[in-house]
C-alpha cells in the first residue's frame, strides 16, 4: 500500500502479477498526462506525482513512458521530457454550473451543452475555460464529457458565506460557482462571526476535497441590504468605492472655468437652455438649448458633459474610467465610473453654473428634417432644472404653472413662458421625429420599469413600475438625434475613419420562430419574410398587446429574440433603431464609450489623422463585457428587494401571470409588482402534471388541464430567501 496508492486510480502494485503492474502503471501515468494535457513532465515528476518512490516503480514509469509515446499516446518535448499528444476529441469550453450538481460546456464545437457530472469537474469552477473530452455519442442521449483541465479562470475571487465548525473555516460559495465549499487556510486578521459574508481570494487547490482559499473582506451580516448590494458587485468583480489615489486625483480639478478655454469655444451661456432628468439625479450629463429662427425653422443645441476636457488618455483617471466602464445602478445607489468631484460637480450640468459641454447642434424644421448642423466644444449656463414628471406637467397641461405636490422645491412655481415654448415645440417635434423612426422600422419597446420605496434603513416598503412618458421620450429622441448625427458625420467621411459604433444585429430566426409559435397561442401573428416586414411586424405585435394582461410577458419575448447591442469599430447599423449609423455620445459620465466617441470626433475637427482601429476594437470589447456585467448586477440589484419585499408576504395570496415554463417548475410573475417566483409541479393542485416542452406547459394526466406560458394564475407565497434570490410559490389555480 505505501509503494503505490495512485492518485487516480486505487491500484496497489504489491499484489498484481508484474504484467497486470506494468499496464497498471501505463494506465496511471496516461491518466496524468490526460488530466494535465498543457504540462511537461518527467519521469521524476511522475514518480512524485504518483506517490511511487521505490526503484522499481520508478522503472516501471520509464518503461512506460516509452511505450505511451511509442503508441503516440504522449510525445517527448525534449530528452526525458514528456507532453500529452492533442487528441481530435478535446475541446475547450466554458462551464456553466446548473446548481444541481451537474455542469454544461459550452463549445462552439458543439451545437448543444456537453453535460459533465460533479464528479467530473476536475477543480474547475463555473465560469472557467476548461478542455475537455467528449465520450462517445449514444443514441439520442445527450453529449456527456469530462474535463481535462482549467485552460484559464474566469475569476480567482468570490464571495460566499463563513462556517465555523470546531474551529475550521469553510466559505460556502454560490453552487453556480463551485460545487464544494473553500477550505481557510489562514485565521483571517479581521474579526469574522458565523454567517457572515466575506468576499475571499483562491489561493490553490492541493490534492484534497476542497480548494483552498484566504479572506480579504468581510462584507457583513447575510441578509442585509448593504451586505447583499456589496454582494452582487463583489460576485461580477465590480468595484464599490474608489481608492483614495483616484479620489485625490479627481479633487484637484478645478471646477471655475478657465478663461483663455472659454475663449476657444462656442458660446451658448446667453441661450436658453435647460436640463429634464429624475428626480433623485445627481449627474446631468445632457441638456438642451432652444432659440426659434426666421421661416419655421429653430435651432435646438444637444450639449454633453465634456469629460474629455477633464479626463486625459494616460491619467489614473482615465484608466479608472475605462476599468469601470460604465457605471452601475443598482436599486439603492450608483457606483459611478467617475468619482464625485467630476460626476456629480465638475462635469455635472447643474443649473446657474457654467460648464463646459460638447454640443451637437442642429436647425429643424417643424417636421423634423436637419437643415444644418455643426458639432464641437462650447461653453453653457443652464436656466433651469427639471424633473421629467415636471415637464410632463407642463407637457399635458401646456402651461408652466407647477403645483407644490410635483415640485422639486415643495413650493409652487410658474416657469417662465420661454422655456414652456420651447418644451412644447420640441415636444411637438420630438413626435415627429419618434413617428419617422418607427416607419422606418424602428422597434418601439416601452418595457416597464420597476421601482422601489425604501425606508431609511434600505428597507423596500413599496414596489412599483414606471413607465416612460412624453417627457422622458422628448429627451430619447433628441439624444438618438445626436448620437445618429455624430456617427453619420464621421462613417460618411473619405477616407475611411475609425470611429466607435453602437450597433444592433438582426433578430436571430430560431428565435423569431420560437416567439412566432409562443404568441400564436395569444392569437397574434408575426411576418417574417424579411427584414424590413419583420420589423413593421414586431411593432403591430407590440401595439396590439398594449394594455393586454400578457403584455409584459410577450415584451420581454420579443426582447429576449433580439440580438445583444456592442461597441465595435465595424458599423453594421442599429436594427432595433432603424439606423444606418449610431454611436454613443450623449451620456460620457456614466459611459466610457462615449468619451471615446467624444476623444474621436474631436480629433478629426482638428484635421488629423485616424488613429489604428485595432486599439479601439480591443477597448470596445471591454466596454461591452462590463455593460453586461453591470445589467446583471443591476437585475440582481432588483431581484433581491423583490424577494426582501416578498419576504413578510409569506401565505399571502397573488395574482399572476406564468412568464416562464422548465422541466422543474414554473416561472409566475405577480402583477402589479412584478416579483417572480417558481411553483413546482409536485405543488399543483389536483393531478399529476406532465412538462410539454413544445408548447411550454404542464399536462395533467388525469384532467387534461393545461397551465402555459401567460396563462393567469393565483398563487400563495411559500418561502423568500433574500440571500438566494429566490421566491418559492404554491399553484392554487387559474385566476377568474
Amino acid at each position: 500500500m505505501d509503494n503505490c496508492l495512485c492518485e487516480h486510480r486505487n491500484c496497489t502494485f504489491a499484489f498484481m502479477g508484474k504484467k497486470k503492474k506494468v499496464l497498471t502503471v501505463q494506465n496511471s501515468v496516461l491518466n496524468l498526462f490526460e488530466q494535465n494535457p498543457t504540462k511537461t513532465f518527467t519521469y521524476k515528476q511522475v514518480a512524485a506525482r504518483l506517490g511511487i518512490t521505490d526503484p522499481s516503480g520508478r522503472n516501471h514509469i520509464i518503461k512506460s513512458l516509452k511505450k505511451l509515446a511509442e503508441r503516440k499516446l504522449i510525445e517527448q518535448q525534449s530528452r526525458g521530457s514528456y507532453k500529452a499528444k492533442q487528441r481530435r476529441n478535446y475541446h475547450e469550453g466554458v462551464l456553466d454550473l446548473s446548481g444541481k450538481g451537474v455542469g454544461y460546456i459550452i463549445s462552439e464545437d458543439f451545437e448543444e451543452d456537453v453535460m459533465v457530472p460533479s464528479t467530473q469537474f476536475n477543480k474547475a469552477f463555473g465560469g472557467d475555460t476548461v478542455q475537455f473530452y467528449v465520450y462517445p455519442a449514444r443514441g439520442k442521449k445527450r453529449r456527456e464529457g469530462k474535463i481535462i483541465d482549467v485552460v484559464s479562470r474566469k475569476r480567482n475571487q468570490f464571495v460566499g458565506t463563513l462556517q465555523k465548525k470546531n474551529g475550521t473555516l469553510f466559505v460556502r460559495v454560490s453552487s453556480k460557482i463551485a460545487a464544494v465549499d473553500f477550505f481557510i487556510e489562514e485565521q483571517p486578521k479581521m474579526p469574522t462571526e458565523d454567517g457572515d459574508r466575506v468576499l475571499i481570494s483562491f489561493t490553490n487547490w492541493k490534492e484534497t476535497k476542497s480548494p483552498q482559499a484566504k479572506i480579504e473582506e468581510v462584507l457583513g451580516v447575510a441578509g442585509e441590504a448593504d451586505t447583499e448590494m456589496h454582494t452582487i458587485l463583489a460576485e461580477y468583480g465590480l468595484p464599490y468605492k474608489f481608492d483614495s489615489h483616484i479620489e485625490s486625483e479627481a479633487n484637484k480639478i478645478d471646477i471655475h472655468l478657465d478663461k483663455a478655454e472659454i475663449a476657444k469655444r462656442m458660446d451658448y451661456r446667453d441661450v436658453l437652455t435647460f436640463t429634464i432628468d429624475p428626480t433623485d439625479a445627481k449627474d446631468f450629463d445632457d441638456a438642451l438649448s432652444f432659440k426659434y429662427l426666421e421661416d419655421d425653422l429653430f435651432e435646438v443645441g444637444i450639449h454633453i458633459a465634456d469629460v474629455s476636457h477633464y479626463v486625459k488618455p494616460g491619467t489614473l483617471l482615465d484608466d479608472e474610467a475605462y476599468q469601470r466602464a460604465t457605471s452601475v445602478y443598482l436599486v439603492d445607489r450608483v457606483v459611478p465610473m467617475l468619482p464625485e468631484q467630476l460626476s456629480n460637480k465638475v462635469c455635472s450640468l447643474r443649473p446657474k453654473e457654467e460648464k463646459f459641454t460638447f454640443s451637437a447642434i442642429f436647425t429643424l424644421d417643424t417636421h423634423g428634417n436637419v437643415r444644418d448642423q455643426k458639432f464641437g466644444r462650447t461653453v453653457i449656463n443652464s436656466n433651469y432644472r427639471f424633473a421629467y414628471h415636471e415637464a410632463q406637467h407642463i407637457i399635458e397641461t401646456e402651461q408652466g404653472k407647477i403645483p407644490a405636490a410635483i415640485s422639486l422645491t415643495n413650493k409652487t412655481y410658474t416657469a417662465d413662458s420661454s422655456v414652456v415654448d420651447a418644451i412644447l415645440q420640441l415636444d411637438k417635434t420630438a413626435k415627429v421625429l419618434r413617428k419617422k423612426r418607427m416607419q422606418s422600422g424602428a422597434i418601439s419597446f416601452d418595457k416597464e420599469e420597476v421601482k422601489f420605496k425604501l425606508d431609511a434603513q434600505k428597507k423596500p416598503i413599496e414596489v412599483f413600475v414606471k413607465t416612460s412618458k412624453d417627457a422622458n421620450k422628448l429627451i430619447e429622441e433628441y439624444m438618438l438625434l445626436a448620437n445618429k448625427k455624430v456617427s453619420e458625420f464621421i462613417a460618411k467621411q473619405d477616407p475611411k475613419k475609425t470611429f466607435v459604433f453602437r450597433v444592433h444585429d438582426e433578430p436571430d430566426e430560431a428565435k423569431l420562430d420560437q416567439l412566432k409559435r409562443v404568441i400564436g397561442s395569444f392569437g397574434y401573428s408575426l411576418n417574417l419574410a424579411s427584414a424590413e416586414t419583420t420589423a413593421h411586424s414586431i411593432n403591430k405585435l407590440l401595439k396590439d398587446i398594449r394594455n393586454k394582461r400578457e403584455q409584459n410577458l410577450i415584451d420581454t419575448l420579443t426582447i429576449r429574440s433580439m440580438s445583444k447591442a456592442t461597441y465595435t469599430t465595424q458599423n453594421i447599423g442599429h436594427y432595433g433603431l432603424a439606423f444606418d449609423y449610431y454611436s454613443h455620445f450623449t451620456s460620457p459620465i456614466r459611459r466610457y464609450p462615449d468619451v471615446v466617441a467624444h476623444r474621436l470626433l474631436q480629433h478629426y475637427l482638428d484635421k488629423k489623422k485616424s488613429p489604428k482601429q485595432e486599439t479601439y476594437e480591443s477597448m470596445m470589447k471591454h466596454c461591452s463585457s462590463m455593460e453586461i456585467l453591470a445589467t446583471k448586477a443591476e437585475r440582481d440589484s432588483i431581484k433581491f428587494m423583490q424577494v426582501k419585499y416578498m419576504e413578510e408576504r409569506i401565505d399571502e395570496e397573488f395574482t399572476g401571470v406564468i412568464s416562464g415554463v422548465v422541466e422543474r417548475g414554473i416561472y409566475v410573475e405577480l402583477e402589479g409588482n412584478k416579483c417572480e417566483g417558481m411553483a413546482r409541479p409536485q405543488d399543483f393542485p389536483g393531478d399529476y402534471y406532465v412538462y410539454n416542452e413544445m408548447n411550454y406547459s404542464f399536462v395533467g394526466e388525469k384532467t387534461k388541464k393545461v397551465y402555459q406560458l401567460g396563462d393567469r394564475v393565483t398563487v400563495r407565497v411559500d418561502a423568500a430567501d433574500p440571500i438566494k434570490r429566490h421566491l418559492d410559490f404554491v399553484l392554487l389555480g387559474h385566476a377568474e
